[in-house]
């Protein structure tokens, strides 16, 4: 029986030193045939971006990599490999630096309540059903954070860290994300979302979502088959699945 490939054999790290975007330039590589397990980390970005296009701060050390996919999965599956994604930055951050992480719908990563990672997925659709590729980009707030933002952040030199070279913390999150994804891959999303719901923030709480023409307000129920956030608003009988948004937990923005 052949050995099946153990997790430093399952990607390959490529330093991009300063860059405009890991995720622009995964981009470029997965459309000209780059492989399946192809991580970049950067030391700085000139242009990062988080969803919705929105800047992301990229001073220098911190943590900027993107993770090259061609999974075998239809294109309805590929958003779950952002809570992928969050499930091996969290199991990364508590293993390495003793953090307890929670997790914030849909793609951010807390650490006493304030963000310290967040995730960006974006994909090609293939032929069918399917997708060409997905490049998952990651960013870790390691020896600084962003003070004037709208969600409170941290880092881990914040939380009293000692100094962490990045091209380890590079080769451990690589190893950390084969071993979710490999779960995933064998167990399914059901075994993936429970881990998640596990740490959820704001769980069973209050919470407001801002989406793109309205902002609501109910209860934060849990997350459906496929990774929907469940809203139950007051007065409702059933939750309200929500495919895209912005979360805030009551107890961060008060009655602003």
């Amino acid at each position: 029986m052949t050995q099946a490939p153990s997790n430093s054999e399952a990607f390959s790290l490529i330093a991009l030193g300063r860059t405009d975007s890991t995720n622009a330039e995964a981009r470029r590589r997965a459309e000209t045939g780059a492989v399946h397990g192809t991580l970049l980390w950067a030391t700085e970005q000139t242009a990062g971006r988080g969803r919705r296009g929105r800047e992301w701060v990229s001073k220098p050390g911190n943590f900027y990599a993107s993770l090259i996919l061609r999974p075998a999965c239809e294109a309805r599956q590929a958003t779950q490999l952002a809570f992928v994604t969050a499930l091996a930055v969290g199991a990364l951050l508590e293993a390495r630096f003793g953090a307890d992480p929670r997790y914030k719908w849909p793609n951010d990563v807390l650490v006493d309540g304030r963000k310290i990672a967040g995730i960006l997925a974006e994909s090609m659709m293939g032929k069918g059903q399917g997708v060409e590729w997905i490049v998952l980009g990651v960013g870790i707030n390691v020896a600084s954070h962003p003070e004037d933002v709208e969600y409170p952040a941290t880092s881990l030199h914040g939380l009293g860290s000692k100094p962490v070279e990045i091209a380890e913390l590079a080769q451990a999150f690589g190893e950390a994300f084969f071993r979710c994804y490999d779960s995933w891959e064998k167990e399914g999303f059901a075994h993936v979302r429970e881990a998640w719901l596990c740490r959820a923030a704001g769980i069973g709480k209050p919470v407001r979502v801002r989406l793109e023409q309205e902002t609501i307000e109910g209860k934060f129920e849990g997350l459906d088959a496929e990774g929907a956030l469940l809203l139950l608003k007051e007065g409702g009988a059933d939750p309200v699945r929500i495919t895209t948004g912005d979360v805030f937990p009551m107890s961060v923005i008060g009655d602003s």
